[in-house]
Formats: C-alpha cells, sequence, structure tokens
C-alpha cells in the first residue's frame, strides 16, 4: 500500500495533481479543495489511496490523514465507490459527514451530486456506526494568495462541477451565482478559495432542482 506521496507538484489539472517522486510522476485524484492548496513547484505531502480494478490502479490523493481514512470507510457502504466516495468529501469535509451521518441529516447527503433520498437514508443507516464521531481540530487549510496557479478559479470550479456529473450549462449557471462571493474573498488582495465557491455552488444547484 501507498501510504502517502512526497515531493514537487509538477503538474495540476481540474480533478488531478502530478507529484515528482524520484524522477517518477505519480498522478494523483484530488478533490478541488485538495487541489486548491498545491502549487506548481513547491513541495508537497499528499495523504493516499490506491484503488485497484482490474483494468487500472487508481491512486487518489489528500491533504490530511483524516480524508484519507473516511474516503476508505466511505466505500465500505454499499453502492460507495472511489468516485462517489470522493464526491462526498468534495461537497463535505470529514467532520461534517461525521455531523450529518450522527444527526441522520438526509439533506447534507442528497446535496453531493449522485445521492438522492433513498441513497442518503440508506447510507445514513449503513454509516452510523462506522464513521465515529467529529474529531475537530483545526479546519482545512484554505488557499492564500500565491503565483503559479493552474487556471483561474472559475476555470477550476467550472471543471470541478463537469466532473462531479454536472451538465455545462448547469456549471455555467453554478459558476455566475457565486461570482459575487468570489469577488468578496478577492476585494482585500486575496485569491478565490476553490473549495468554499465549490460548496456554495453546489447548494445553488441543490435548490435549483
Amino acid at each position: 500500500m501507498i501510504a502517502f506521496v512526497q515531493g514537487s507538484v509538477a503538474a495540476l489539472a481540474p480533478d488531478t495533481a502530478v507529484v515528482e517522486v524520484g524522477g517518477v510522476g505519480m498522478a494523483l485524484q484530488c478533490t478541488p479543495a485538495t487541489l486548491a492548496g498545491l502549487r506548481v513547484g513547491e513541495p508537497a505531502r499528499l495523504a493516499t489511496s490506491l484503488v485497484v480494478r482490474e483494468d487500472s490502479l487508481t491512486l487518489y490523493g489528500f491533504a490530511e490523514d483524516d480524508e484519507r481514512q473516511v474516503f476508505e470507510l466511505l466505500q465500505t457502504a454499499s453502492g460507495v465507490g472511489p468516485r462517489l466516495a470522493q464526491a462526498m468529501l468534495a461537497v463535505h469535509r470529514p467532520d461534517a459527514l461525521r455531523r450529518a451521518v450522527a444527526a441522520g441529516d438526509e439533506k447534507a447527503l442528497t446535496a453531493v451530486p449522485g445521492i438522492g433520498k433513498k441513497g442518503a437514508q440508506k447510507l445514513l443507516l449503513e454509516l452510523k456506526d462506522r464513521l465515529g464521531a467529529p474529531v475537530g481540530g483545526p479546519a482545512r487549510p484554505s488557499a492564500g494568495p500565491a503565483s503559479g496557479a493552474p487556471s483561474p478559479w472559475n476555470d477550476q470550479l467550472h471543471s470541478a462541477l463537469l466532473g462531479l456529473g454536472y451538465a455545462a450549462r448547469e456549471a455555467d449557471e453554478a459558476v455566475a451565482a457565486v461570482a459575487p462571493l468570489a469577488e468578496e474573498q478577492a476585494a482585500d488582495g486575496g485569491r478565490p478559495q476553490v473549495a468554499s465557491l465549490l460548496r456554495a455552488a453546489l447548494q445553488t444547484l441543490n435548490r435549483t432542482r
């Protein structure tokens, strides 16, 4: 098992980071929040989970060990594969998922693309005794001002929404809806935070369905 990778970030895409380890480029599937904290050319250490299929080996990367653990626990529920588990973590932080499951919050789970009301009810039952209680601790670091970002926030957000299964028109509307929030975040010279913008965009899309 590959527990983590550490090295220089060689490339970033809307859903992938390439980390150079010993002269080898390791491609990792990551959530927008994890990608937002990475910069090309800078060192990174990502916890990883290797998913083995008959025709593929896919490495998933996480900013925190706790996120990796929750990613793996989510897949113990029937019907939850790595892509759905990653989508759940793209919408909710690990502790937010723990709180949602503990409180039986169907609405929180149906905010994730691909999870309907019946699916949420089933997941709440199956995950109740698996995720455990919220662990607390510091919040996931947010992306501050930095150079060398892979693309503008709107491109990253649009690509993330497409990757979560939304149509291009829906993604366009969601990006436009959160533009004022992005401008507010950038007002003091900061950089729009893709993770928080994604959560706001998903809330907008959920309300319109």
